[in-house]
């Protein structure tokens, strides 16, 4: 018991160290020169977090606030928010460094934590939830819902879909990540196939505080589906034949006076002269 007690007052010890540390590698910034003005600055963000809650530990990285891996703990590999990320999660070679980091953070919730406690705000605002889906919006074709949250603090949540009120399976993880002052921000997603009448919920709990976010999405703008192009085009098309034949007729009879004699025939007569496509018949 000692020993632990002991262990506990060296880590207590070495927070200040570990505030100062990067102070004291901290290099004065040299001037930026002038062709480099222009250029714009990014951020890679590489967050370890642990809690007494779920989940307990989580690890993100992100560019520029979005995210692109989870580190999944129990299989000790990347995940890729997206599958564009794929190829980048492949690379491996820094796991002993975050197993490390694990380790520590574990360690510092075991023996610092019950030190803060009470000295640490609990939570922080209510989480924000929105809805969209990932590709413009096709009826009958396959799509993703993305459910994203904001103003996450500290990242304890659920996620969970709905569709007409009924609980929906089958989605996938959901992504934690850190993003400038101290907050979380959060992803899940579903994959559908989009009809009219479809109305989701996304339902967020923040499991801290059992606070409970909703966000709805129903179908909104979507694109003209290509069996309506394709009827929108034969009519076009129709019509524009139409157009035309009529617009023959026209000269021709108007013409007719000029040449020296009349044609007898009404324009009623002459238009009902002319035989039709076979194709127009149909649709007349």
């Amino acid at each position: 018991m000692g020993h632990e007690q002991n262990q506990g007052a060296a880590l207590l010890q070495m927070l200040p160290l570990l505030w100062l540390l990067p102070h004291s590698w901290a290099i004065p910034e040299a001037p930026t020169p002038v062709w480099r003005d222009d250029l714009q600055n990014h951020t890679f963000l590489h967050t370890v977090y642990c809690q007494d809650g779920s989940p307990s530990m989580g690890l993100s990285e992100a560019y520029d606030e979005d995210q692109l891996f989870f580190f999944d703990f129990s299989q000790n590999t990347r995940v890729p928010r997206l599958p564009e990320f794929a190829d980048w999660a492949q690379e491996q070679g820094d796991a002993p460094a975050i197993l490390f980091d694990k380790a520590f953070c574990e360690l510092m919730i075991q023996q610092v934590g019950p030190q803060l406690d009470g000295k640490i705000p609990v939570s922080r605002g209510f989480p924000i939830a929105e809805v969209f889906t990932l590709k413009p919006l096709e009826f009958g074709k396959p799509n993703t819902l993305v459910c994203f949250v904001s103003n996450l603090f500290p990242p304890m949540l659920t996620v969970n879909w709905q569709h007409h009120s009924v609980p929906v399976e089958g989605s996938g993880p959901t992504f934690v990540s850190a993003v400038d002052g101290l907050s979380f921000q959060a992803f899940s997603y579903l994959n559908i196939t989009p009809e009219p009448s479809d109305i989701f919920s996304c339902i967020v709990t923040h499991e801290i505080d059992r606070y409970t976010a909703i966000a709805y999405w129903v179908p909104q703008n979507a694109l003209p589906s290509d069996l309506l192009e394709n009827v929108l085009c034969g009519v076009a098309f129709g019509l524009g034949v139409l157009g035309i034949i009529v617009g023959i007729v026209l000269i021709i009879y108007f013409r007719k006076p000029c040449s020296g004699g009349e044609d007898p025939r009404t324009l009623e007569e002459l238009v009902q002269g002319i035989e039709l496509p076979a194709s127009l018949q149909s649709r007349a």
